[in-house]
C-alpha cells in the first residue's frame, strides 16, 4: 500500500476544482495543468502547482498525453486523476502512465478498454446473464444481413457506433425501406468521431428512461453499489438534469439492478469509481447500456444521499485501501437534483453561447451545492464543453428538492451570455417532471423554442438596476418602461 502524497489532476474547470479540494482535505498536494487559454482559471489559482501544458485547443494540451505525464514526472506527483472527459477513459494513457510509475486515479487500462467498446462491454456482461437489449451481439458490416437481422428484431431499431457515445453514430430507423441509408450514415458518423465504423443493432425502445448505477470497486475483490440515478432528461443524447434516487424504482428492483451492476464491474475486475448504465423500457423492464469508467458528472446527487465523498473513496482505492463500509452500511438519505448549467440557448436548439460573465452571483442557503470554476468578470472559451456549472439541491423527499432548485435557480444571476437555467426551471414546474412520469424524450415532448423568452436574462437585468438605484428610491423602472416595486428597497424601509 502506497501513500499518495501529491496529485496531478488532468483536466480543468469544475471538476479539476472539485478533486483538488478532497485531496486538500485528505493533506495530499495538488498539481494543476493549464493551457493557453486557462492562464487565468480558478483551478490554477487553487492547486499547489501548475504547469503549463499548450495551446488553448484540447488536442494540443489536455489531450496531450506526453505534456501531462512530463508535468508529473516534473512536479514529482505519485498520483494522476484524469477526472471525466479528456483522457479520462483513454486505455493508452492509463497504460502510460502505469509505465511512467505513476498512479492512475482509475480502473486497469484493461478495463478502461473492454467497457470502453461497446460490442466488447456487451460480450463481458453476457458472461454474468446481464439483461441486453434484443438485438446484435457483434459488429455488422454487411448491409443485407444487417437488414434481416433489423426485420428480425423488429422496427424501430436503432444503430449504433461500438465505440460512441454523446449521441454520435446513433441512427433511429423506424421503416426498412429507410435502413440501408441510415446504416451508411452511422458508419460513416462513427468513422468520423471515433476511427471506428463498427456498428450494431437493437431493438428501439420507444419511451426509454435512462438509470445508472454509481459503483466501487477496490484491490482486495469488494465491489457494491450506491444506488441509482435518473438521468433522463436530456438534449441531443446529453444529459441536462440528473436525480437520485429515481422516483420509479422500486426496492426490488433497485436491488436487482444494484446487484446487476456489481456484476458487469466484477466482469472486468473493476477498481475505482464508474458507472453501470441501463434503460428502462414502459414495463420498467432493464437493460444494460455501457459502463463509463469514470467518474460522472453527475456524481454529486450519489454523494449528497449516501453521505460519501466518491473522490476520496477513488484516492483511497487508488492507495490500496480496501472499501471502508459495507453494502448494509449505504443507506439512501432524502433526495438530490443537479441541473447543468450550460453555456447554451435553449431558445435557439440549444446552441453554445460564448461571451464574459458580465455577472456571475451563485446562490446560496440550505441544500445547496455549485460545483463550478469560473467567477464573475471571466470569459467563456470557445475550445471546451460549454459547462458552466452543476447545481446541485438537496432535500428531505423529492418535492423539497425541487422547489429548492427553483428557488437556486432564481438566485443564480449570470448575465452577459445566455444559460440552460431558464430550462431548468421549465423542467421543474413541468407536471411531467414533478410527477415523474418522463422518459428521454422529454424535450422533444414538452420544449419548444420561445418558451422561455429570456426570462432569466430579464430577471438579471432587473437586479442590477437594482442595485444601481439610489437607496431612497422605492420604485424602478424596467426596460419596457414599466414600474414595479423593489421588495429590497421596500424591506429596507420597513
Amino acid at each position: 500500500m502506497k501513500t499518495i502524497k501529491k496529485i496531478l489532476i488532468a483536466n480543468r474547470g469544475e471538476i479539476a476544482l472539485r478533486i483538488m479540494r478532497s485531496a486538500r482535505e485528505l493533506g495530499i498536494k495538488t498539481v494543476a495543468v493549464y493551457s493557453e487559454a486557462d492562464r487565468d482559471a480558478l483551478h490554477v489559482r487553487y492547486a499547489d502547482e501548475a504547469v503549463f501544458i499548450g495551446e488553448a485547443p484540447s488536442n494540443k494540451s489536455y489531450l496531450v498525453m506526453t505534456n501531462i505525464v512530463d508535468a508529473c514526472l516534473k512536479t514529482g506527483a505519485d498520483a494522476i486523476h484524469p477526472g471525466y472527459g479528456f483522457l479520462s477513459e483513454n486505455a493508452g494513457f492509463a497504460s502510460k502512465v502505469a509505465e511512467a510509475g505513476i498512479i492512475f486515479i482509475g480502473p486497469s487500462p484493461n478495463a478502461i478498454d473492454i467497457m470502453g467498446n461497446k460490442l466488447t462491454a456487451k460480450a463481458a456482461a453476457l458472461k454474468f446473464n446481464i439483461p441486453m437489449v434484443p438485438g446484435t451481439e457483434e459488429a455488422i458490416e454487411d448491409v443485407i444481413e444487417a437488414k434481416a437481422r433489423a426485420i428480425e428484431v423488429g422496427f424501430p431499431i436503432l444503430i449504433k457506433a461500438a465505440a460512441g457515445g454523446g449521441g454520435k453514430g446513433m441512427r433511429i430507423v423506424e421503416h426498412v425501406g429507410d435502413f440501408e441509408e441510415q446504416m451508411a450514415l452511422a458508419v460513416s458518423e462513427a468513422t468520423s468521431a471515433f476511427g471506428d465504423g463498427s456498428v450494431f443493432i437493437e431493438r428501439y425502445v420507444t419511451s426509454p428512461r435512462h438509470i445508472e448505477i454509481q459503483i466501487l470497486g477496490d484491490t482486495h475483490g469488494n465491489i457494491l453499489h450506491l444506488f441509482e440515478r435518473d438521468c433522463s432528461v436530456q438534449r441531443r443524447h446529453q444529459k441536462v438534469v440528473e436525480e437520485a434516487p429515481s422516483s420509479i424504482l422500486t426496492p426490488e428492483k433497485r436491488e436487482k439492478m444494484g446487484k446487476c451492476a456489481i456484476d458487469v464491474a466484477r466482469s472486468v475486475n473493476y477498481t475505482g469509481a464508474g458507472t453501470v448504465e441501463f434503460i428502462l423500457d414502459e414495463n420498467l423492464d432493464f437493460y444494460f447500456l455501457e459502463m463509463n469508467t469514470r467518474l460522472q458528472v453527475e456524481h454529486p446527487v450519489t454523494e449528497l444521499i449516501t453521505g460519501i465523498d466518491l473522490v476520496k473513496e477513488q484516492i483511497k482505492i487508488a492507495q490500496g485501501e480496501p472499501i471502508s463500509f459495507k453494502q448494509d452500511d449505504l443507506k439512501i438519505n432524502g433526495h438530490a437534483i443537479e441541473l447543468r448549467v450550460y453555456a447554451e440557448d435553449p431558445d435557439n436548439n440549444f446552441l453554445p453561447d460564448i461571451g464574459t460573465l458580465e455577472t456571475y452571483i451563485t446562490p446560496k442557503g440550505p441544500g445547496i451545492r455549485v460545483d463550478d470554476g469560473f467567477e464573475q468578470g471571466m470569459e467563456i472559451p470557445i475550445y471546451y464543453d460549454p459547462m458552466i456549472a452543476k447545481l446541485i439541491t438537496y432535500g428531505k423527499d423529492r418535492e423539497e428538492a425541487i422547489s429548492r432548485m427553483e428557488r437556486a435557480i432564481d438566485e443564480y444571476q449570470i448575465t452577459g451570455i445566455t444559460t440552460t437555467l431558464g430550462f431548468g426551471k421549465f423542467v421543474m414546474q413541468h407536471e411531467a417532471f414533478k410527477s415523474g412520469n418522463f422518459d428521454t424524450h422529454f424535450v422533444k415532448k414538452y420544449f419548444q423554442t420561445g418558451l422561455l423568452n429570456n426570462d432569466n436574462e430579464s430577471d438579471a437585468e432587473i437586479a442590477a438596476i437594482v442595485m444601481n438605484t439610489l437607496l431612497n428610491e422605492n420604485q424602478i423602472i424596467l426596460p419596457n418602461n414599466e414600474t414595479v416595486e423593489s421588495n429590497w428597497l421596500k424591506n429596507r424601509k420597513e
